[in-house]
């Protein structure tokens, strides 16, 4: 192991002792759905070996993730991040190939109800494992009433009140993160949050959180519905001259076209496809 690879893993050591520690100080909790995914890049990618000049190569072809979700809407929370764009998947194939690694490895994310007695992290387990590869199969192609079946309905997002980055955004994503600045970090630079619809950080702007609120699509009732992420200055909906405030931590409220969405003092204007 070159002097590179043990200060690397060192630093990542002492990074979890930090972190570690801090949560047991501040006894926070258990991690969001982004902390969660970020850690587990971080311990993927521990298990990187350095190779002849300077490289590295990933000893594994199989890595499979138990993700702690202890009822349903642990479950539904977790997947509404960790299998949005970039999802889990993405960001550990994306790591392996930064390092100059096959990126070709089979990825398995199941949500658990209890932690296993081996688990060294309280939110998570990471099994690695190597294997003849599977023999390609060609995948079936889906039925269009399928595709229509899961696939969330159109949503257009523009921006009435305030700045951000676009004017006007289109989505068809599972959820949708509101927030000033495009990206949220900690106190260590990790990123913790991605919001879609990014407001500058600048002038009325600053009403709006940097995790201020999100939109969730509901397959069941196919319809969408925005929820306040315990916000500074609070969320609320206009529609038909009717303000509706999103109370922090519920359900939210069921969106329609023509609904005024207030974030603070931004406001932005909702379309969605078939109303």
């Amino acid at each position: 192991m070159n002097i590179l690879h043990r200060v690397r893993r060192l630093e990542a050591g002492m990074t979890r002792a930090v972190e570690r520690a801090a949560r047991e100080w501040s006894r926070s909790g258990a991690q969001e759905p982004l902390e969660v995914a970020q850690s587990v890049v971080d311990v993927v990618a521990a298990r990187l070996e350095p190779a002849a000049r300077g490289r590295y190569v990933f000893p594994f072809n199989r890595i499979h993730v138990a993700i702690l979700a202890p009822s349903k809407d642990d479950r539904a929370r977790f997947a509404a991040v960790l299998e949005s764009e970039p999802t889990l998947k993405d960001r550990i194939t994306a790591r392996l190939r930064d390092a100059g690694c096959d990126s070709d490895v089979q990825i398995a994310i199941a949500y658990v109800p209890r932690p296993g007695a081996e688990w060294s992290a309280s939110e998570f387990h990471v099994d690695f494992t190597r294997g003849a590869p599977p023999a390609a199969a060609q995948p079936a192609a889906p039925e269009p009433a399928a595709l229509e079946a899961v696939l969330p309905r159109e949503l257009t997002i523009s921006v009435v009140n305030g700045t951000a980055e676009q004017s006007t955004y289109v989505f068809t994503l599972p959820r949708v993160n509101l927030g000033r600045c495009a990206e949220v970090r900690d106190t260590l630079s990790r990123l913790v949050r991605t919001n879609h619809i990014a407001f500058l950080d600048a002038g009325s702007n600053h009403s709006v959180s940097r995790r201020h609120a999100h939109i969730e699509f509901v397959d069941a009732s196919r319809d969408y519905r925005i929820r306040d992420d315990r916000s500074a200055h609070g969320t609320s909906v206009v529609r038909k001259g009717r303000t509706v405030t999103v109370p922090a931590g519920s359900r939210g409220i069921r969106l329609e076209s023509g609904d005024e969405i207030v974030l603070g003092e931004v406001r932005a204007r909702v379309h969605i496809s078939g109303d």
